[in-house]
C-alpha cells in the first residue's frame, strides 16, 4: 500500500477531500520524522511506537579491500507495533 492508496482510502471513508487528507498525512509523517531526529519517541496507543535506538560503536569489515573499519556509534529509527496490532496481524495468516 502506498501513501496515495492511504490518502484515497481515508478520503473515501471520511468524505474529506483528498488534498486535505494528503496534507494531513504528510504533516503527520513530518512530525514523526522531526520528533525522531530530535531524539523524542512517538507513542500511538493501540498502534505502536516510533523509537530511536542507539547502536554502539563496532568493528566491521570492508570485504572488497579486506580491511577492518570502525563503525561509529549512531542512532536509528525503529517501529515497535503494539501487542494488539501484532495479535491481529498474526490471526490473519493465510
Amino acid at each position: 500500500m502506498t501513501k496515495a492508496d492511504i490518502v484515497n482510502k481515508i478520503s473515501t471513508k471520511t468524505g474529506i477531500e483528498k488534498l486535505a487528507v494528503q496534507t494531513t498525512v504528510e504533516e503527520f509523517m513530518k512530525t514523526v520524522r522531526k520528533s525522531l531526529e530530535e531524539g523524542q519517541n512517538v507513542y500511538l496507543r493501540g498502534f505502536g511506537s516510533f523509537v530511536v535506538k542507539k547502536r554502539a560503536q563496532k568493528t566491521g569489515r570492508n570485504i572488497s579491500k579486506n580491511t577492518t573499519i570502525i563503525i561509529p556509534a549512531h542512532n536509528i529509527p525503529s517501529f515497535k507495533p503494539s501487542k494488539s496490532f501484532v495479535e491481529k496481524v498474526k490471526k490473519n495468516v493465510k
